[in-house]
């Protein structure tokens, strides 16, 4: 295999893998927007929040790297941003 075969491979493999990690987090905000728990358990909070940093550190590793392209990495934390902010004023709205 070439050098360019297997940056283009690594590249590949680093977004997938970004990519599977983000589906899991999204599952996660999936859950609790179906369950619309209340804000006194801040737990699912906590741990929602822990996860998204966790990959958001996780992506800034991937493009310093060079793994990934930084437009693309940050386009799968927004995402993510997005989804969880609807979250967090559905709840607000049950409060």
């Amino acid at each position: 295999m070439s050098s360019p075969e297997v940056t283009v491979q690594l590249h590949e493999k680093a977004l997938r893998l970004l990519e599977e990690d983000a589906a899991k987090i999204e599952k996660l905000i999936e859950v609790q927007m179906e369950n619309l728990t209340t804000r006194q358990c801040p737990l699912y909070e906590e741990v929602l929040d822990t996860q998204m940093y966790g990959f958001s550190r996780e992506v800034d590793f991937a493009v310093r790297a060079g793994l990934i392209d930084e437009l693309a990495g940050r386009e799968i934390v927004s995402k993510l941003e997005r989804n969880l902010a609807r979250l967090y004023e559905a709840l607000n709205r049950r409060e």
